[in-house]
């Protein structure tokens, strides 16, 4: 019976963790401003290299140097690798400086707005058993964050999903030879540099990063008597990571959870956070499942079913209301105090002397006092305002090794 109980327990969990599928990219972003901004950071070209979603190296139009961004690249690299880039990320710079311009007169653009011309390319592999293979490439332009212009690695042509981008297929595809190159470089060629990073990166890119995983809840802003239940890892990287929450062991289901997808961390690793609504009092058990590739089993951490900030709340509220009963005793107390004074003033003139007005001689003076008190209501008005500042994040990208063909081949007019 023991034996059977083990193995249920084996079996339930492999089935709770699905077949690892182990990916790797590489891919070279490059973003062209119509324009300079006057911004720190931001430049009117850049460029960047992304293994495994890690910048590798970088370029922008300031310094004009191809640079590496991780140790490992500065010593498996020789000088004339960075030499050779840093002339390619120029010509690039130059090819993008041109099609901008064109891409506007040809969107009918002001030349007063800042426009943004991208492109991305690179492509992916998939381990299969102990081998890993071509999963698929991505040579795609955008032009102001629309799409612009794909290539279809299957069928060797590239795709314009607007009108403006069929000037450069019809151009592009009638030069056969220039496809069979995006399409050799993005299979092979793309492929062995990956392979050859990955090599160079060694533990750091190989054995990657796990993950640290905590779960919490806070009052639900919506409803007073639900909770937020999130579920949080950070710190894990490559990117790929297996997350639920689960109740009684049991995943919930995607449409009741939110999740911020994957978001990268200042250090190169990666978080994400799933959060579900349920009520405060519910005495369900809750708990989060991880998986990461750098795990040998998943991690699991149980909700311990408290509120961080209901406790804290529900304190607030005890003061307010004693704060409220104090307020209402003084008032309650003040109008007793007042009733009783009127009332006994009042007594107190009723058995005052009255003045004698028979018999009085005339040139007598006769004084009559009157006073009253009128309070005057003093209203004071507080505005606030709250400032908000909108941030415009522009992310900066950089260079490749083997960098496809020369973009000044593809002039898009």
């Amino acid at each position: 019976m023991g034996v059977f109980l083990v193995l249920c327990s084996v079996f339930l969990l492999a089935a709770a963790v699905p077949a690892w599928s182990e990916k790797h990219s590489l891919y070279y972003i490059y973003t062209a401003l119509s324009k300079p901004v006057q911004s720190p950071g931001i430049y009117q070209f850049t460029a960047m290299g992304l293994l495994d979603d890690r910048e590798i190296d970088y370029y922008n139009s300031k310094e004009q140097k191809k640079i590496p961004r991780q140790h490992w690249m500065k010593e498996k690299m020789q000088e004339d690798y960075w030499e050779k880039g840093t002339q390619s990320r120029k010509s690039k710079e130059q090819w993008f400086n041109v099609n901008v311009d064109i891409l506007m007169k040809r969107m009918r653009h002001n030349e007063s707005d800042v426009h943004v011309l991208q492109w991305r390319h690179g492509c992916e592999i998939e381990k299969e058993g102990s081998e890993l293979k071509f999963s698929k490439g991505i040579d795609e332009y955008s032009y102001d964050g629309e799409n612009f212009l794909s290539f279809d690695d299957k069928e060797s042509q590239w795709i314009a999903p607007v009108d403006a981008a069929l000037p450069t297929k019809r151009k592009w595809d009638n030069v056969p030879i220039l496809n069979q190159y995006t399409k050799g470089y993005l299979e092979k060629e793309c492929v062995d540099w990956l392979n050859k990073f990955r090599e160079y990166g060694d533990e750091e890119v190989q054995k990657g990063s796990p993950p640290e995983v905590d779960v919490f809840a806070k009052r639900c802003t919506s409803d007073k008597t639900k909770v937020k239940l999130a579920c949080f890892a950070t710190g894990f990287y490559p990117k790929d990571v297996i997350m639920s929450i689960r109740k009684y062991r049991s995943p919930l289901r995607e449409d009741e959870i939110e999740s911020t997808g994957v978001r990268p961390n200042h250090d190169g690793t990666f978080q994400l956070k799933k959060t579900v609504i349920i009520q405060e009092d519910e005495k369900a058990e809750y708990d989060c499942f991880v998986f990461h590739r750098t795990l040998k089993e998943p991690i699991i951490i149980k909700w311990d079913g408290k509120c961080q900030d209901c406790t804290q709340e529900s304190m607030m509220s005890m003061v307010i209301g004693v704060v409220i009963g104090v307020v209402l005793m003084l008032a309650v107390g003040g109008l007793v105090y007042f009733l009783w004074r009127r009332r006994h003033n009042a007594a107190h003139l009723n058995v005052l002397p009255k003045t004698a007005i028979e018999g009085s001689q005339p040139g007598s003076d006769s004084d009559s006092g009157k006073g009253s008190s009128d309070p005057s209501p003093d209203s004071s008005t507080t505005n606030s305002q709250e400032a908000v500042n909108l941030v415009t994040e522009t992310s900066s990208g950089q260079s490749q090794p083997a960098e496809a063909q020369s973009l000044l081949q593809q002039s898009s007019e």
